[in-house]
């Protein structure tokens, strides 16, 4: 069976880890998406943007300072001298020599490891072109159908199902909207990702009734615990959503705590 981003389709409720292992290993990193595998993600997140030349690289920012050594905007920097940079030790000496991967390591990657990618388009300043290689590069190597492009833009991903109608696309949102199927229809996408404090099962259900997937992003287990003493913990309900199938995919940077959910909620489920 292809791969599908549906849990009812897939058997099983996806675990994404954002930005691999984030919590623990440098973000957008081999090692961090490994740790992600290790720990129980089925599928991970990754952040593109360009080199000078036109390369996708999996790196969050648009310049390199806050997780490398180096310094400027990527898309003024050869894909040669971005390699060089050290992408591991201002997360924690013992990554010291951990580099900036390409789209294509990250992919040949996950192929190997039969792990699903969603692939956020963070270039700013060449989203099509972006696009483009990402998607040329995708269907050259079979992984489209395993590999869903994400993003803010809206419009970006409306062009790029133009484009390219066989890919699939998901739209990012930070807010409840009034008439999210047509939010989704508007841009031509097939998924929703939203945060955990936007989620409502009403709004899953009527995702799943047009045949549209979700991904919700939680917060850390530390952060969530921050309310528990008030008597207003969450994680009962997120147990609840997924053992209930309302939920396709949870994404976070705790990938360890987010597979004890799923894992409660088959147990739950099993009785």
């Amino acid at each position: 069976m292809a791969f599908s981003f549906l849990a009812r389709e897939a058997g099983r409720v996806h675990v994404c880890g954002h930005r691999g292992y984030s919590l623990r290993y440098p973000e957008n990193t081999l090692p961090a998406f490994a740790a992600a595998k290790v720990w129980g993600a089925t599928t991970i997140e990754i952040d593109v943007v360009l080199t000078a030349e036109g390369e996708p690289i999996v790196l969050h920012d648009c310049t390199l300072d806050r997780t490398t050594d180096g310094h400027g905007f990527a898309a003024d920097i050869a894909l040669e001298q971005i390699r060089s940079f050290d992408a591991g030790a201002r997360f924690d000496p013992r990554f010291a020599g951990t580099r900036v991967p390409t789209v294509a390591e990250v992919v040949d990657w996950a192929e190997a490891e039969e792990i699903g990618i969603f692939l956020e388009i963070k270039e700013a300043e060449r989203p099509d072109l972006a696009v483009d290689r990402v998607v040329e590069m995708l269907e050259a190597r079979g992984m489209a159908e395993t590999t869903i492009i994400i993003g803010f833009d809206h419009v970006v991903l409306k062009r790029a199902v133009e484009r390219h109608p066989r890919i699939r696309t998901q739209a990012i949102t930070h807010a409840r909207h009034a008439d999210i199927l047509g939010v989704l229809r508007a841009c031509g996408a097939k998924s929703v990702s939203i945060e955990l404090d936007m989620f409502h099962p009403d709004d899953a259900k009527a995702l799943h009734d047009a045949g549209l997937s979700n991904r919700v992003s939680l917060p850390r287990a530390d952060v969530l615990a921050a309310d528990w003493p008030g008597g207003r913990d969450i994680v009962p309900s997120v147990v609840q959503w997924i053992m209930e199938g309302l939920i396709d995919t949870v994404s976070g940077d705790d990938v360890p705590f987010l597979a004890r959910l799923v894992e409660r909620a088959g147990a739950l489920g099993s009785r």
